[in-house]
């Protein structure tokens, strides 16, 4: 789910502001139902239809930051557990839910590069220098394009499957391309 927000950016308002969402959500081929992507030239397409984040990664930030980022704080549509989302490769597929029930399946394409719409949601005191600061923790996230739509649901098993020799998620977000 979702929750606009105005912005003092170009396009005037911000759907970074993710809840978690009860039940099962339909994931398309442009993201999950009910989802908004208020600025889609720069967040939004086929190839950054789902946004996903680590736990872990969020517990970095909730460390540096000092203070809580719940699931959806990055503007991402799945907090992940297990996973080295930013060590993800490009190529890389994650089967999400139930075989027996025709899971999702999507494909890493690219890290979120983070922008100043990011750095006002941030906020206070820690906006002033987030994007370089979120950059450099080499922290992105990952960017995924639907290969296979169906519906998903908090908890749900992801099984992934390597993109042997492609970059990772951190090395394209350095400049590397490994």
């Amino acid at each position: 789910m979702h929750s606009l927000r105005g912005d003092d950016g170009a396009v005037g308002i911000t759907a970074i502001d993710k809840r978690a969402a009860m039940g099962a959500v339909r994931v398309r081929a442009l993201g999950l139902f009910a989802d908004v992507q208020a600025n889609r030239a720069h967040h939004g397409g086929l190839d950054k239809a789902v946004y996903a984040y680590g736990q872990e990664d969020a517990d970095y930030w909730e460390g540096e930051l000092g203070r809580a980022v719940p699931p959806g704080w990055f503007g991402e549509n799945f907090r992940v557990e297990g996973i080295d989302v930013s060590g993800a490769r490009v190529g890389d597929r994650w089967t999400i839910g139930d075989s027996s029930h025709h899971p999702v399946v999507v494909e890493v394409t690219m890290p979120r590069q983070p922008c100043q719409t990011f750095a006002r949601w941030v906020g206070g005191r820690d906006a002033r220098g987030w994007v370089k600061r979120f950059t450099v923790a080499g922290r992105p996230g990952a960017y995924l394009r639907v290969i296979s739509t169906g519906k998903v649901r908090a908890g749900d098993r992801i099984i992934t499957t390597l993109g042997a020799g492609s970059p990772t998620i951190a090395d394209i977000l350095a400049g590397n391309r490994a």
